[in-house]
């Protein structure tokens, strides 16, 4: 998560939109479809990897499909002061997808997967294994009701136009 926030205009939630709906789509092929020059567009994609808005232009992936159907979301309560050693304990463990600290009954929550219940508890073994760890619970997802996004919170947001750049409306 980026320490300093920036505020995205209108162009930056359309170049991020097009960049989602197009992601092979190069510069110029997202000028024809903005309506924005090339060169403008590219200015802003950088700005926003350098505030690390992008911060990456990798596939998506089906876990399902890769052979991975079986998916956990992992709550753990630690010992105090220990979240940087969880932190690195939980990294290594390449099942472990997403750990967050949070707030609430539990400390970290770890989104885990697994080819099949028996691997998920090798890997729920091998995290309570921590002496960091003092107590987890986990839940099993049986299906997904809405899949990662990020476009509909950033165009829910009434946004400035940017200063002396056309946009469609």
């Amino acid at each position: 998560m980026a320490a300093e926030r920036i505020h995205l205009d209108r162009l930056d939630v359309e170049l991020l939109t097009m960049l989602r709906r197009h992601p092979r789509a190069g510069y110029l092929e997202l000028s024809r479809l903005t309506g924005v020059s090339r060169a403008t567009l590219q200015a802003r994609a950088q700005r926003l990897e350098a505030a690390e808005v992008i911060t990456g232009y990798g596939p998506d992936i089906d876990l399902a499909a890769a052979g991975y159907p079986v998916l956990a979301f992992v709550n753990l309560q630690i010992s105090q002061g220990n979240l940087d050693v969880v932190g690195a304990e939980l990294a290594a463990i390449p099942e472990v997808l997403e750990a967050y600290g949070t707030t609430g009954d539990s400390d970290v929550m770890c989104k885990v997967g697994a080819a099949s219940h028996e691997e998920l508890q090798q890997t729920l073994l091998r995290i309570s294994g921590s002496p960091s760890v003092v107590r987890s619970t986990s839940v099993v997802a049986l299906s997904q009701v809405v899949a990662p996004r990020y476009l509909p919170l950033l165009e829910a947001t009434e946004r400035p136009r940017p200063s002396r750049v056309p946009i469609r409306p």
